[in-house]
């Protein structure tokens, strides 16, 4: 007998209330959304609706049909507040070259520094150690970093040009 694992459900993931996670608005995760597509999400749910509650309403008879696809207000108007909110506080604002920034600020430590383990890129950026050693591991991995081993540890830097200069690195005229 085989069993297959969904890829949509992980018995391992602790659910909340009546199996549901706490950031779940109709099988959408809006915890990873950014404030922007938050809104937009609760207004692509919020602008149907109310159209469809002023046709019933004005047009027709079945004004009780709105009971039964009128729920979905109250949990797209929350996360209308809470995109709202996100907004509000900045969170919305694209940062400049969201990975794009991260990288800069590691390959800039490397540039100062020489080479760096993760714990030290860790502690010259704003980066964690996992995060540093993810993104080090992917540019070595990419053939942009060079990976040296000293003392058991494992050391990264940029590549050296045959005149001694760190690749990369332009020359003051």
């Amino acid at each position: 007998m085989s069993v297959e694992k969904r890829p949509d459900h992980d018995p391992t993931r602790h659910h909340g209330q009546h199996g549901h996670d706490r950031g779940d608005f109709f099988g959408l995760d809006v915890d990873s959304l950014s404030p922007r597509a938050q809104v937009t999400t609760a207004l692509a749910v919020l602008i149907p609706v109310s159209v469809a509650a002023v046709v019933l309403f004005t047009l027709t008879n079945l004004w009780w049909l709105i009971f039964i696809f009128g729920w979905s207000v109250f949990p797209a108007f929350g996360l209308l507040v809470r995109g709202i909110a996100g907004l509000s506080e900045g969170q919305g604002k694209l940062p400049s070259g969201p990975a794009n920034s991260r990288e800069r600020e590691l390959l800039g430590a490397l540039r100062d520094r020489g080479e760096l383990t993760p714990a030290q890129a860790a502690m010259e950026t704003s980066l964690s150690v996992e995060e540093a050693d993810g993104m080090l591991r992917k540019l070595a991995e990419g053939g942009h970093l060079q990976v040296q081993v000293h003392g058991g540890g494992l050391f990264y830097s940029l590549w050296e040009t045959e005149d001694g200069t760190e690749a990369g690195r332009l020359e003051s005229r």
